[in-house]
């Protein structure tokens, strides 16, 4: 009988099961709906901190008058103390020396700091001891400047002392050595994978103890190389290469100017004369001008390429845009007439005549020559690679980066601009300003998209689908999607032929410029994995402009620094 009664009491409450059933559905529901609504919260918290991020040039009225710890340029390179913070070193690494290389670098700044990286990463494969790196004085810049003189050469030697042997110079007995020619010099094959380095390399600085590279350029595989030496690359490049406190100071001044009066675009306009004598490229030059191009470039003898058919080689993409035609594309690209735009470059030729146009359609072109007294520019005065030393801090600082050609710089500087976001927390990155006119609208329309789809996501998924761990790595990687650094990547080959439709009168305005900016949409430096095209190294993605090993993986969550 009492548990007749306490089976109808139960009875009761359990409704034969359905009463219970329900409540349990019920509380799931409550409790999905908490989960959402709480996911929400969180959502619009990081939509908040990226609209205060914008600041004073996109924010809304509103956020710009929250009080806050933080500010978007606290965590910048140009308003960091000039004092560079004490960090005990790294601890030597022991190993038994195989050796000694040396290292003479060719070419200009960035072709000359991407192969130190490279020339690192040999030497600790190798088990030498490096001897730091000499600089090109002998090219078309006639740059005297030494290591450094453009590098901390102090903290070269130091954060990399857990990874290779690093000597200003040759021990004294091998320099005696060196003196009377008992010492192996040579050229390393270009484009060398790294057992090319073990069988061909190691044996000569064993057997000679001293192996001397007279060439650096473009001596290291982009791809098939241990993850270790790519990773080690990176180190070099974005760690151990630090400008000399002078030439950041002067960056930082530049940098400190500009955003003064708000977000500003570096154009990097590669339109010098010894630019245009090596490739052949002289559009919109004179007889005049041509004649003098095509006699410096007979007059070096490194430039193998003598007979050039200029205007062949600017409809296949392999020339520099000229300046009239960078005013056009920027136009295209819907760039705001009145942004800032940093000129990144050294002595254009033809001067003022050729960037008529640009200036027309740019009023607000700026160089570090206009920005600065000329006292700030005396220690590096006819010193072409401290001057481009502090184009490229400039640069990365920069709200938007548009090379007109795909040279060394541009791939150095893609490629820091992918790592120095990436490396940074999503508060810390410097919000990506939306100076273009994209297809898909400006950075609010984004917000808001991505509000949407995820309202509409949390409404309409049922709760079991529901993993709120995807949901948050989902609005951290948009949100760094949104706040990564512009680097337009432009496609020379359909903008010369887009150009030319254009000036025949084949394409109309708004047609020439909805080309471009579809052309573009997705060539703006966002996250994505190396082309790798076997047998061409040449035409395949640069390791420097995109170091994707380097690059924390979209998957996972983010590194909160």
């Amino acid at each position: 009988m009492a548990m007749l009664k306490c089976r109808d009491k139960n009875s009761k409450f359990l409704g034969n099961g359905k009463v219970g059933k329900s409540n349990l559905m019920v509380s799931r529901f409550k409790l999905s709906w908490r989960i959402k609504w709480g996911m929400m919260a969180i959502f619009l918290w990081t939509c908040v901190l990226r609209l205060i991020a914008m600041d004073e040039v996109w924010g809304p009225r509103l956020l710009k008058g929250w009080p806050s710890c933080y500010t978007p340029d606290m965590f910048s390179k140009a308003n960091m103390s000039y004092v560079q913070p004490k960090v005990p070193p790294p601890p030597k690494r022991v190993y038994k020396n195989n050796g000694y290389l040396m290292v003479s670098c060719n070419g200009g700044l960035n072709q000359m700091r991407a192969a130190i990286c490279d020339m690192v990463a040999i030497a600790r494969y190798l088990n030498v001891t490096l001897i730091v790196p000499e600089l090109d004085k002998k090219s078309f810049w006639a740059d005297t400047s030494e290591f450094n003189d453009i590098f901390d050469v102090d903290h070269f030697i130091t954060s990399l002392r857990d990874e290779v042997r690093i000597l200003k110079e040759l021990p004294t007995r091998l320099k005696k050595r060196v003196e009377v020619g008992r010492f192996y010099s040579m050229p390393p094959v270009s484009w060398s994978n790294i057992s090319y380095y073990s069988y061909k390399i190691l044996p000569l600085i064993q057997k000679y103890k001293v192996v001397h590279f007279n060439k650096s350029d473009a001596r290291l595989a982009n791809n098939g190389l241990p993850i270790e030496t790519q990773k080690l690359r990176c180190k070099v490049n974005y760690s151990a290469l630090r400008f000399t406190s002078q030439i950041e100071e002067l960056g930082r001044k530049v940098v400190r100017i500009l955003k003064q009066n708000g977000p500003f675009l570096v154009l990097h306009l590669r339109y010098e004369m010894d630019m245009l004598a090596f490739s052949g490229c002289t559009q919109g030059c004179n007889i005049v001008e041509v004649e003098e191009l095509t006699t410096m470039r007979y007059a070096y003898p490194w430039w193998k390429e003598k007979v050039i058919d200029s205007d062949l080689k600017r409809k296949e993409g392999l020339c520099p845009l000229t300046p009239e035609e960078t005013a056009l594309v920027l136009r295209g690209l819907g760039i705001d007439h009145k942004i800032q735009i940093y000129i990144a470059a050294g002595e254009l030729y033809g001067g003022e005549r050729r960037m008529a146009s640009l200036a027309a359609a740019f009023p607000n072109l700026v160089r570090k020559e206009t920005l600065l007294e000329p006292s700030d520019l005396r220690f590096c005065q006819n010193h072409s690679s401290q001057m481009a030393a502090v184009d490229y801090f400039v640069s990365l600082e920069s709200d938007i980066f548009v090379p007109t050609y795909n040279g060394n710089m541009a791939k150095v500087v893609e490629g820091h601009r992918r790592y120095y976001v990436v490396t940074n927390t999503i508060a810390s990155t410097p919000a990506a300003m939306p100076l273009l006119k994209w297809p898909w609208g400006s950075i609010w329309h984004l917000l808001f998209l991505q509000l949407g789809i995820l309202f509409i996501f949390l409404i309409f998924s049922p709760f079991d689908l529901f993993v709120p761990s995807k949901i948050v790595l989902a609005c951290l990687n948009f949100s760094r999607f949104l706040g990564f650094k512009k680097t337009i990547q432009l496609q020379r080959k359909l903008l010369v032929d887009a150009i030319d439709q254009y000036h025949d009168g084949l394409l109309s305005w708004d047609e020439f410029s909805s080309i471009v900016k579809e052309a573009h949409a997705n060539r703006i430096g966002s996250p994505r994995n190396r082309v790798v095209i076997s047998g061409r190294p040449k035409e395949e993605d640069s390791f420097h402009a995109n170091p994707h090993e380097c690059l924390q993986p979209l998957d996972e969550p983010l590194r909160i620094i």
